[in-house]
């Protein structure tokens, strides 16, 4: 078996799993964020259910780590008081990003397994652990039975080998990757790392490349722990572990050999991550602001590395870098080294520890016009605020902060450059209507309301800005008014209409309502190429039907087609052609959560 899949048979008392087979996973630590917690709450309590072991169960507040935007500080007391009930324990908003807490601390070890609200909880991947971010209905059903249904992924091998460049970091190699591997070629694998190269990786090395699997649409980047790796995490946790390796007979779908030696410094233009090209295509773009943080580079080599390039230097006039630790522990260890003192002196602005950019309202947003430069994982249209977003390492993006305009440490120029003023158009919100729809029947029928697009990610289906709407029948108004074109969609669909649409559809974040909402508006279900990982789950689980069809299917279907989907074999009639196609049914355990009314029923 390959890692992921002895991780998956430990955990579920099996010999052996296998690809495509759908087990019972045992967890052992169930998070819920300030984003999704009070969903957490909400379902446990509707539904009357008690949590299996506290002691296995966590909050982590990492979102609006400053309590200052009131929706967020209501959930997070929310959280704090059902906390207090219940025995959980609460990492507040002075602690720093949930997922590096849970390894720095040593909450998770090698080989164990843990699921949050996170959808970038597959950062456990870097120490050889299994995490999953999932929608906040799952972490509910975990939190009460310790254990979540899970079909195990085919897994494929990349080995990195050769010599990494001079200049070149962790997020070189992560944006070199996903520029080979685009945002999902690779959808619904396990990656596995291996290879000279990946083997010498520092442990902040493995989490900024282990973040990206989510916008590779992998389920999870692994790395085999080494004896460094496993020393820092026996250190942490203080308890003896067994950190698992897969066999060297294990079967990969598919095996990659990759010379890192070709690899080049890049950057990814904004709306896509896996659209990053070499510096060399953007250097000289003017910017109006730079960021580094996230769960991707907010570790200590990253701020001692944007303190080098600081040092006796000036943030360029009128641009802004913000400068978020990703716990507080690397905060308080860049206040003794003196990276604090570096980055102040240069005008930085520093925050306390958190997720920062990634969430609405937080430090590292920005305004419409407003051109960033970020070390973030993820610039889809809006998911940083509603101005464009360049991805790049930090030392890149230090470099551009300290030139006025996108550049490297080698070529930063002893005068930064200076704004010219530019118009700034602003766009009017479209005003629209919502409704409300759900049936269990084996049948569904609708007219087809056509997307035709790649990679919809959540935040295009429902902005980040409105996560803390818990009530569905809000949710249906704001659908997709973040997607370019499609901003008055909810003001146009009908009760039953079925949405097509092409691959990757729900890459992004993990929240639950960028499925909610389509429920809300009444709609049928959705009919896609492939469906972003927990995105799938999310859907499945709240026994909303999504159904993943070929490509030829997707162009023969065309916008106010009336058709008829049979769930349990797959089969569509097209009412208006008379043609008739065969699509994947839906699987036992889909079909009976279906049945139920969804996971918690």
């Amino acid at each position: 078996m390959t890692l992921l899949e002895k991780i998956i048979a430990l955990h579920s008392g099996k010999e052996t799993v296998s690809p495509g087979e759908i087990v019972d996973v045992e967890i052992d630590m169930r998070v819920a964020r300030d984003f999704g917690g009070a969903n957490v709450v909400k379902h446990i309590k509707d539904s009357g259910l008690i949590i299996d072991d506290p002691g296995k169960t966590l909050f982590t507040f990492d979102c609006n780590p400053t309590g200052s935007d009131q929706k967020y500080t209501v959930n997070q007391h929310i959280c704090r008081l059902f906390a207090r009930e219940n025995g959980v324990k609460v990492y507040d908003i002075d602690a720093g990003i949930g997922t590096h807490l849970l390894i720095d601390k040593g909450i998770v070890p090698p080989g164990q397994t843990a699921l949050s609200t996170d959808s970038h909880a597959n950062i456990l991947g870097a120490i050889g652990a299994f995490g999953q971010g999932m929608g906040d209905m799952d972490i509910a059903a975990a939190w009460l039975k310790g254990k979540i249904w899970f079909r195990v992924p085919p897994s494929i091998i990349i080995n990195l080998n050769g010599v990494i460049p001079p200049k070149l970091d962790a997020k070189d190699i992560a944006l070199n990757l996903l520029k080979q591997f685009g945002a999902n070629s690779l959808l619904g694998y396990s990656i596995e790392m291996g290879g000279s190269v990946s083997e010498r990786l520092s442990l902040d090395d493995r989490i900024t490349i282990s973040s990206m699997a989510t916008e590779m649409g992998a389920i999870i980047i692994l790395f085999p722990p080494s004896k460094s790796i496993i020393d820092y995490c026996s250190k942490a946790s203080g308890k003896k572990f067994e950190p698992v390796y897969a066999d060297k007979d294990a079967h990969y779908e598919k095996t990659f050999d990759i010379d890192v030696s070709g690899f080049s410094q890049l950057v990814s233009r904004p709306g896509e991550p896996h659209d990053a090209v070499p510096l060399k295509e953007v250097s000289g773009t003017k910017i109006d602001s730079a960021f580094v943080g996230s769960c991707t580079n907010g570790r200590l080599t990253d701020m001692r590395i944007i303190a080098s390039i600081l040092k006796n230097r000036k943030v360029a006039p009128g641009v802004v870098l913000k400068i978020v630790p990703a716990t507080n522990e690397i905060w308080n260890k860049c206040l003794s080294e003196g990276l604090i003192k570096i980055f102040k002196k240069a005008g930085a602005m520093v925050s306390n520890a958190g997720c920062a950019g990634c969430a609405a309202g937080q430090v590292g947003q920005n305004g419409q016009g407003e051109v960033t430069i970020s070390s973030g994982n993820r610039n889809f249209p809006g998911k940083q605020g509603k101005g464009s977003v360049y991805l790049a390492s930090p030392a890149v993006v230090a470099s551009s902060a300290v030139a006025g305009y996108i550049t490297d440490a080698d070529n930063i120029p002893e005068k930064p450059a200076v704004f010219s003023s530019r118009p700034l158009t602003i766009v009017p919100q479209t005003s629209v209507n919502a409704g409300s729809r759900r049936t269990h029947e084996q049948f569904i029928e609708g007219h087809i309301r056509l997307i035709s697009r790649d990679n919809i990610d959540t935040d295009m289906i429902f902005h980040n800005r409105y996560l803390t709407i818990t009530d569905i029948n809000e949710m249906g108004k704001f659908t997709f008014d973040n997607l370019k074109g499609y901003e008055s969609f909810s003001s146009k669909v009908r009760k039953g209409d079925i949405l097509v649409a092409g691959k990757n559809f729900g890459c992004g974040s993990s929240r639950q309502q960028a499925v909610d909402c389509f429920v809300s508006l009444g709609m049928s279900g959705i009919l896609a190429e492939s469906f972003g990982a927990i995105y799938e789950r999310n859907a499945i689980n709240a026994a909303f039907p999504i159904m993943t069809i070929t490509p030829d299917i997707v162009k023969d279907l065309n916008e106010g087609d009336l058709v008829r989907i049979d769930l349990k074999t797959g089969y569509i009639i097209n009412k208006s052609t008379g043609r008739n196609y065969h699509s994947q049914p839906f699987s036992d355990v889909q079909y009976n959560i279906y049945q139920r009314g969804g996971l918690l029923v």
